[in-house]
């Protein structure tokens, strides 16, 4: 992720170790099989650990930068 984009993730102190660990390789897009290889663990487990943090609740939040994506001010010019 570039350009200072950031990912938060809200209510990660409900999860444990292991699962804030799948959280974030998950919500950064790793795919289960990555994830279970780094962690060393079965891809099974990774979305049992996957499942129960989903189950204790946690909300994935970008933050992005006004600039960085290009998409502002071109209502400004459509209405000029």
């Amino acid at each position: 992720m570039g350009d200072g984009m950031k990912i938060e993730i809200r209510g990660v102190e409900k999860l444990s170790f292991r699962e804030r660990q799948v959280v974030v390789l998950k919500e950064t897009g790793v795919s289960n099989d990555q994830v279970a290889k780094r962690l060393g663990v079965s891809a099974s487990t990774v979305a049992t650990l996957l499942n129960r943090a989903r189950g204790k609740g946690y909300e994935v939040v970008i933050v992005v930068p006004g600039g960085s994506l290009g998409v502002y001010g071109f209502e400004d010019e459509e209405n000029s």
